[in-house]
């Protein structure tokens, strides 16, 4: 098997090879690359791997900038040393990620990956994958929201926002001071422009912050009940279907 390893730390790169080559005795490893521009050029002159690990800081660049400059086929395995909280949304059937210091154990977890999409996904979907991961990874998430407040316009912090929710076809931004804010969005709209480390929705009508809730309360037929800073709604519940990722949410 064909492997290219884009690391710009000598030593890493060295454990990394190192540790594949005991997980994948026959992995070939075909060059160990630094920069976009080396992996640019090595790969405009080369087949192309079977695999590719990367690291996303590289000495010249962030490596996304490689998809943009020619096209990537391979499964892609992320090295990096980005917060594990803030790539979870990111992890798609054909890519993976590594903390560094790679760690054996977490290497094992994404060559098992890397096999099963091996089995038959193709090369359509990879590239679909890989660039799916780019668009999350480089989003720009809103920092605030210009609202109405009498005449004038006001600039509301995201994070004084506790929660969003939507009553009577509007949406509305509900402030710590208990303040309700009418937003020129749909809550679908919303959604996509809030950070999902922040923010999650919990059902139609709301998407709430991470600490929004005054308390969290077991309800019926396996759901969760919440009760929201600043808010008289008794009857926000987290959809039957959103459980589990809301408790993978609040537990990451």
């Amino acid at each position: 098997m064909n492997v290219l390893i884009i690391e710009d730390e000598p030593q890493a790169a060295q454990r990394l090879e190192k540790l594949v080559v005991e997980l994948m005795p026959s992995a070939q490893i075909q060059a160990k690359l630094d920069s976009v521009r080396s992996v640019v050029r090595w790969l405009e002159s080369n087949p192309m791997p079977e695999l590719i690990f990367m690291d996303i800081q590289l000495a010249d660049g962030l490596s996304f900038s490689i998809f943009e400059q020619t096209e990537i086929l391979s499964p892609v395995i992320f090295t990096t040393a980005y917060d594990e909280y803030a790539l979870q949304a990111f992890k798609v059937n054909s890519i993976d990620y590594i903390l560094k210091p790679v760690d054996k154990e977490d290497l094992q977890h994404a060559l098992k990956k890397f096999k099963n999409l091996s089995g038959g996904h193709g090369s359509t979907a990879i590239k679909a994958s890989v660039e799916q991961v780019i668009r999350h990874l480089s989003k720009k998430y809103k920092n605030r929201f210009v609202v109405k407040v009498g005449e004038h316009l006001k600039s509301v912090e995201v994070n004084d926002i506790l929660f969003f929710f939507s009553l009577e076809k509007a949406t509305f931004a509900q402030t710590r001071d208990g303040r309700k804010h009418i937003l020129d969005f749909t809550l679908d709209q919303v959604q996509e422009m809030v950070s999902p480390e922040q923010f999650f929705r919990i059902n139609r009508k709301y998407i709430v912050a991470l600490d929004a809730m005054a308390d969290i309360i077991h309800y019926t037929n396996s759901r969760i009940k919440l009760i929201l800073k600043t808010s008289d709604d008794t009857d926000v519940i987290v959809a039957r279907e959103r459980v589990s990722d809301f408790k993978s949410w609040l537990d990451s």
